[in-house]
């Protein structure tokens, strides 16, 4: 027997997301393996929205840093702090279409305080510079060692920043908590 309630309840999620033009939603615990299907879902659902080659490579591979990124450092975590492989942490990414015909890429997820304040400190610094100097700081960190303590080349925010139109832009909610952890949120435009 059919239940209207759960139409009424749970369709205006459905509606919304149409209205808003989400192309691709997913909020859970991410891993390589979650990561590499949503990365095939991705590509093809931007193949067939017929988006174009570059702004499909630059949503692509950004979405990747961002989904890497809830991966290496969401403090929501089923596997131990410590653990570098198979790590299964919490948070959300979306792209959507916006009016103007540019896409917007968002993640969320909880980060420890002292991780909060070196992303704070690393993403003001980019939102402040010019592409060039975005481009240069790539380069330069292509011939770097690893940074300490990172679990990538340190290369993600450079790369995501590079491939945006606009500045990143991001906050810390301490009133979106998870355990007493600021969540931390992200946005691209591309």
């Amino acid at each position: 027997m059919p239940n209207a309630q759960i139409a009424e309840k749970y369709g205006s999620f459905f509606h919304l997301a149409r209205q808003h033009q989400v192309i691709f939603y997913y909020v859970g615990y991410f891993s390589q393996n979650i990561v590499a299907a949503m990365a095939d879902a991705v590509r093809l659902q931007l193949e067939v929205a017929g988006v174009a080659g570059p702004t499909r490579r630059k949503l692509f591979s950004s979405f990747i840093e961002m989904a890497q990124n809830i991966i290496h450092y969401s403090a929501d975590a089923l596997t131990p702090a410590h653990q570098d492989d198979g790590e299964l942490r919490h948070g959300a990414v979306c792209i959507r279409r916006d009016e103007d015909g540019r896409f917007s890429l968002l993640c969320a997820n909880p980060v420890e305080q002292r991780l909060g304040d070196e992303l704070r400190g690393k993403l003001s610094a980019l939102s402040s510079m010019t592409v060039d100097e975005i481009k240069k700081a790539f380069r330069q960190s292509l011939r770097e060692e690893t940074p300490e303590g990172s679990k990538g080349a340190g290369m993600g925010f450079l790369t995501v920043a590079r491939d945006a139109c606009e500045p990143l832009e991001f906050d810390f909610d301490p009133a979106q908590t998870v355990d007493g952890k600021p969540v931390f949120y992200l946005k691209a435009t591309i």
